[in-house]
């Protein structure tokens, strides 16, 4: 586990935008912008990066290579995690996370990236339809740019 305290300072300067990098199947870098926070993972406790993704390519790829890159950045500030990530979701169940806990994870998640919202109602009307995961990243390296 690395620190991840300079990503964590960055998410609420440009509502954690993050860049995500994964590997196609060709190892070829596919990039996507999500947004992104920094919380304990649901079972270990241990802070990770983490955010929410709908079932497209990039979920895709992680499943084939759990290999990832995130870059967080706020004017000339930035930092990245490399590392490995863990899906939990209606396509990727874990054993000790039932729905409900799921449909909380998904909130905290948003949250943790800056995200409010009028009606959480709908949002988990929304994350259980377009059946979201979660994506929690286990940093092996944090590195950024000189403050």
């Amino acid at each position: 586990m690395s620190d991840l305290s300079i990503f964590e300072e960055l998410v609420p300067l440009d509502h954690g935008l993050t860049v995500v990098i994964t590997r196609r199947r060709d190892h070829t870098p596919h990039a996507a912008v999500v947004n992104a926070g920094v919380l304990p993972h649901p079972l270990t406790g241990e802070r990770m990066v983490a955010f929410v993704s709908a079932p497209t390519r990039k979920l895709d790829h992680m499943r084939s290579d759990p290999t990832i890159t995130v870059v967080i950045r706020a004017g000339w500030r930035w930092a990245a995690v490399d590392g490995t990530v863990e899906l939990i979701g209606p396509d990727d169940p874990h054993p000790d996370v039932d729905d409900e806990r799921l449909r909380l994870l998904l909130r905290e998640i948003f949250s943790a990236a800056g995200g409010t919202h009028d009606d959480w109602d709908t949002y988990d009307r929304t994350m259980r339809e377009e059946r979201r995961a979660a994506v929690f990243v286990a940093s092996r390296r944090v590195y950024s740019n000189p403050a």
